[in-house]
């Protein structure tokens, strides 16, 4: 039988539906959750990504704006506006977009970002809590595939979840909530050796790389649960993931599509942390 499909689109619009009237609430008591995006330089993807944002957080009923600076911009410029920002009570949520140039240092922006303010999950404190098990506004991709499990009662205590890939943003903060949630979980990465002994043997399977159309159905295990993190643009401009959908879902028990997967997904988690940062529930940082 072929795979359900984890419908992350039409998740997300559900959660959003559910924040705006969350929104709606705060506003109510003279309280409106507002977004600040920073953007560094003309990436186009980048742009894309940030309209994006815009847009939903437009549609939940969010406060949003967007910082445009050049490439050329230094380090202790960009520092100094997220610490204006930081001291800006009207500002719940401070999202710095990445990449940023080269003579940027990624980790000293997320650093300087307030953790209260750290909607993106990111800060070393958030990460730390998150180790912990404790109250903090979670990396949102990782966020957003916990919410996908749990929305389709799919179990994960106790499974075996091998994820493929181990970026600060999704591979590792991922496998980390899985163990959270008591799955037994296996990182896979480029120097990982006779990798497919592995993913044959997982019931929940991650994966995270940027290759298109990599994992295959002979890879995977029958009844596997695939969620495919990856975004990938071919020569004739379709989006696929990094895993082959076609194969791989005549084996699995789930699985997400690329697009209208994961993706709308992280979004929508940035904007339920935005939302908690305007509620002040968060305990991260105090």
């Amino acid at each position: 039988m072929p795979a359900k499909i984890i419908d992350g689109k039409e998740l997300a619009h559900k959660l959003r539906d559910d924040m705006a009237g969350e929104v709606t609430k705060l506003k109510e008591q003279g309280i409106i959750p507002h977004l600040t995006v920073i953007i560094v330089g003309e990436d186009p993807a980048s742009k894309s990504y940030v309209n994006g944002k815009k847009k939903a957080s437009s549609q939940t009923g969010i406060s949003s704006d967007v910082i445009e600076l050049p490439s050329s911009v230094s380090e202790q410029e960009l520092l100094e506006k997220i610490n204006t920002l930081n001291n800006d009570d009207h500002v719940h949520g401070i999202l710095v977009q990445l990449p940023l140039p080269a003579h940027i240092n990624e980790q000293h922006v997320i650093e300087t970002i307030s953790p209260d303010k750290d909607v993106d999950g990111f800060h070393p404190i958030s990460i730390g809590n998150m180790m912990r098990g404790n109250d903090a506004f979670l990396p949102c991709t990782p966020h957003g595939i916990i919410t996908m499990l749990h929305s389709y009662d799919i179990q994960i205590e106790g499974k075996h979840a091998v994820v493929i890939g181990r970026s600060n943003i999704v591979g590792k903060p991922v496998g980390q909530l899985l163990l959270n949630e008591h799955a037994t979980v296996t990182y896979c990465h480029s120097r990982t050796r006779q990798m497919e002994d592995f993913i044959k043997h997982a019931d929940i399977l991650v994966v995270a790389i940027g290759k298109p159309n990599t994992i295959r159905a002979e890879n995977i295990k029958e009844g596997a649960v695939i969620i495919d993190v990856g975004i990938n643009r071919m020569d004739d401009g379709k989006l696929t993931g990094d895993v082959d959908f076609a194969s791989a879902a005549e084996k699995a028990s789930y699985i997400t599509p690329v697009p209208k997967g994961v993706g709308p997904m992280t979004i929508t988690m940035l904007l339920q942390n935005t939302i908690k940062a305007a509620k002040g529930l968060s305990d991260v940082g105090k």
